[in-house]
């Protein structure tokens, strides 16, 4: 739960960003809306990564186990997150200031997409018998619970600092912070076992060669379901805060 957290705050502090600063800083244009279709087309990259990063690091985790591939997907989401917070703007480099931009959004994405699956692998598999359920639902605590951190950091610096300053220096505190919680992440995580269920795969050889293809062989329903499930979920949540963020402060001229 607690590395799922750290992992959907750094998520969430970049949809946050998206809207109320990066359209200013890395995408200037005479047009605000272009800007901010710019801003958010980088944050649609990491919803392309993630399925990239559920199967890549979903691979390793069934081939050398849950505890190192969540530790490569934690460092992955970190590095990431705090280049973010350390990149010169446009004004500073130009053209590749966003593309730099895009290039860490797409490690958060590859990073969260080996999250999520591993850490509720992790729990499940090391729950007793008639508990799973109980256990799997841990990790996806780490989603609400990041959001709120995410968004009372914006909701603190708001507070203290005035536009100038947040806009100068400010935006980046939350990204080089997270480097904080992700050492913190990284001490738990070193600390883990392997789960039962994984060492008795390699006791009995059960491990396959190659775990992507057999998803698609022999459980495409299952497949479907649950990403059309999934679809509706983040559609209807990144609507209530991300579009709205974008139309309270763009349109309507609610202050941040």
């Amino acid at each position: 739960m607690i590395g799922t957290t750290i992992e959907f705050f750094d998520f969430y502090i970049y949809a946050t960003a998206a809207v109320i600063v990066f359209p200013h800083l890395f995408f200037p244009s005479t047009d605000e809306n272009s800007a901010l279709l710019s801003s958010l087309a980088t944050f649609a990259i990491a919803f392309l990564a993630r399925p990239i990063g559920a199967a890549f690091f979903g691979h390793f985790g069934d081939k050398v186990g849950r505890k190192a591939t969540l530790v490569a997907a934690l460092l992955t989401m970190g590095i990431s997150t705090v280049l973010i917070g350390a990149l010169p703007t446009y004004e500073q480099i130009g053209i590749f200031a966003p593309l730099l931009l895009a290039l860490c959004r797409l490690g958060q994405g590859l990073g969260l997409g080996g999250e999520w699956g591993g850490a509720v692998l992790l729990a499940t598999e090391n729950a007793p018998e008639g508990k799973r359920a109980w256990y799997g639902m841990f990790p996806q605590l780490g989603a609400p619970v990041g959001f709120f951190f995410a968004t009372t950091i914006f909701l603190v610096l708001a507070h203290f600092l005035g536009d100038e300053a947040f806009m100068s220096w400010g935006w980046r505190v939350p990204f080089l912070a997270s480097a904080v919680l992700v050492i913190f992440g990284l001490f738990i995580r070193l600390k883990i076992t392997e789960t039962p269920e994984f060492a008795k795969a390699i006791e009995k050889a059960e491990r396959v060669e190659v775990p992507f293809f057999d998803v698609f062989k022999s459980h495409k329903l299952s497949l479907l379901l649950g990403t059309m499930a999934a679809l509706a979920t983040f559609v209807l949540f990144y609507i209530m805060t991300v579009f709205s963020l974008s139309y309270g402060t763009g349109t309507l001229g609610y202050s941040r």
